[in-house]
Formats: C-alpha cells, structure tokens, sequence
C-alpha cells in the first residue's frame, strides 16, 4: 500500500460522527466511512432517501440539475457504478466516468493528481473505488471534495451497509419510522463466506449492532481468522453454517474474492460442501431468513440459483434500495446545506 493512503487509512477508527482524516478537515458531505455516521445521520439518509424515492420525477431532476459528478473507478464494478450513475443523473446531475484502463491512471498518474485534475476540471463530487484502503481519505484530504467511497481494499463499503440496512428493515422492521440502538434487537445477521477480504461484511459488521443487531461471520479459517471477532461488539465466529443458520433472521452470502486470494489454496469442492447455501440446507434450518447478497453472484459456488431466485431472497431488492441510498448520499454531498466543509462551518 503506499505510504500516502495507508497514513491516510489510519482514521479508519474514528468515532461516530467524527470527520477528521489524519488531523486534517474534509468535506462533511463526504462518506468514508459507516463509523462517521451517528445514528441520526443514518436517520437522515434512510429518510432521504425515502423521499427522494417518492419524489416526482422531474421534481428529482432539478434537485442537483448540471451539478458536475466524477465517477473515479480503479477497479471494476457494475452494480455500485451504475447505482451511483443513474442515482446521479435521476437527480439531474452531469456524470463523467474515469477508469484505471481508459486514463491517465494507466499511465502512473497518482491518485492525488488525479483527483487535483478532475477538481480543476469542474467535478464537485468524486465517487471513488480503489484496490488500496484508505484511498478515499487521501482524495478527501487532497481535493476537499465531498468523497463518497464506492468501496476501498477490504476496508469498507459504506453505501453497500446503509442499502442492506434499508433492505433488513423493508423485509423485516417495515413499522420501523426510526432506527435506535434497539431497532434490531433481536435480530441476527449471518455473513457467510470470505470474510478476510470483505470490505461488505466490514462495514455490515460496523454498523448493524449500533442498532442492537448480532453479527456471526461463518467461514472457513483460511477466509475468516478469528481475530475478526474483535471488530466491534456484538459480531460473533461460529464455523458451522448449519448452527449458524438455526439463529439466523438475516443470511447475507459472499462471493469467493479470487482476484485477492494471492496464492491461497482454496479447495471448492470442500467449500461448496460446507458453505454453499443451497435449498435444503436453508428449508431445514432458516427457512424464514431473509437471504442477501452484495454481488457480483457466483451461482453453484456460494449460492445456487434455487435459493437467489427463491422467496427468501431480497438480492434485487437490494439493489432497488442501493439507488435510493445513493441518491441520498449524492444531495447529502452537494445540497448546499451540506457545502461547507468542517472547518468553514467552525466559523
């Protein structure tokens, strides 16, 4: 990791409703992070985005109308890049994309100068996604743009948590108006897979037992070390996926990441055998639970088709909910309430 965004990732721990990266200001429309939202911001953008949902169409457009959006995508996506592109635009924003194949990026320009162009080029929102943790601090303290991170490394994935937050209450909590400390109360979320390189589960794992949620990671050893336990309170390891599902009201299943398996060997066959969610493994022992799944799907490997396409699952909800999460963190970011940075809204 280079120098400059591993300091830069070393905010990662800052509180609830903290914004200093690093001793430095950024932009408070930024999200970084699910531990810099306090539990009336999460109220705030679950409520948005209800609104934002219900709102007319053309009314939507003229919310953010020609406000300039950069789309700075150093890996690929589908699912979280045209969330956050047509997320934009619905809200009548401009949108550019800028890929690592297709810039100056390929070239070796730095991330730092990249973000200094775009900035000088108009963009006034920077929806970044990179390989390295820690990167959108670095963009945020550079450019003192509003940063929304669209996933950094294996550290977090912040709209992924607040869209399957949206997606539990929807299935689960629907007479929920607010969510407390005790809105998931009872609730047990299961996350199934490769733990170790999951920036989803991280940020899930973050955020759901605020609200009083129980978290298990279920995984093998080599995808799930038992120091992973120790992110926050209320996050439990049990290994087998049988005994895991038997406490589960929530089962969110992960792909095998193998562009970040470096060389381990990961017997399939074994894993399928112990962790494939398949019909008669969650008839038998969660028949009630609500299934998710972040993508990109492997079907037949963590999932088989019956189960993702079955009752149980909310996979395409969740990318519903993921648009109108995005739509809120977008006019969080450029609304001009929300266009001071930390220090100007000091004076």
């Amino acid at each position: 990791m280079p120098a400059k965004i591993k300091k830069a990732a070393k905010s990662r721990a800052a509180k609830p409703g903290s914004n200093a990266a690093g001793g430095s200001s950024y932009h408070t429309g930024s999200a970084l992070s699910v531990t810099h939202f306090t539990l009336d911001d999460v109220n705030s953008i679950l409520a948005l985005a209800s609104k934002l949902e219900a709102m007319p169409i053309q009314r939507r457009a003229q919310l953010l109308s020609k406000r300039r959006v950069a789309l700075l995508f150093y890996e690929s996506s589908t699912r979280t890049r045209t969330s956050f592109e047509l997320a934009a635009k619905s809200l009548g924003a401009d949108t550019v994309l800028v890929s690592a194949l297709s810039s100056s990026i390929e070239k070796g320009e730095s991330l730092k100068d990249t973000g200094i162009t775009l900035r000088a080029l108009g963009a006034e929102c920077i929806i970044l996604r990179h390989p390295n943790s820690g990167a959108p601090y670095l963009l945020a303290q550079t450019t003192g743009l509003p940063i929304l991170n669209a996933g950094d490394g294996t550290h977090e994935h912040p709209s992924q948590a607040l869209l399957d937050l949206r997606t539990i209450l929807a299935r689960l909590h629907k007479s929920a108006r607010t969510v407390t400390d005790r809105t998931l109360q009872g609730t047990t979320v299961t996350i199934v897979g490769d733990i170790l390189h999951s920036r989803v589960a991280r940020s899930n794992a973050l955020l759901l037992p605020r609200l009083g949620a129980k978290v298990l990671f279920c995984g093998p050893q080599a995808l799930l070390p038992a120091d992973a336990a120790e992110i926050g309170p209320g996050v439990e390891i049990e290994r087998n996926l049988e005994r895991a599902l038997q406490r589960s009201n929530v089962v969110m299943m992960l792909r095998i990441q193998r562009e970040r398996l470096a060389g381990m060997q990961l017997d399939l066959d074994e894993y399928i055998a112990r962790y494939q969610l398949d019909a008669a493994r969650l008839a038998a022992h969660a028949p009630k639970a609500v299934v998710l799944h972040p993508g990109p799907m492997i079907r037949g490997l963590e999932i088989t088709s019956e189960v993702a396409d079955g009752p149980n699952s909310a996979v395409a909800e969740q990318v519903e909910h993921g648009t109108a999460i995005r739509m809120a963190l977008l006019f969080r970011a450029l609304h001009p309430i929300a266009s001071k940075s930390r220090k100007q809204r000091k004076k």
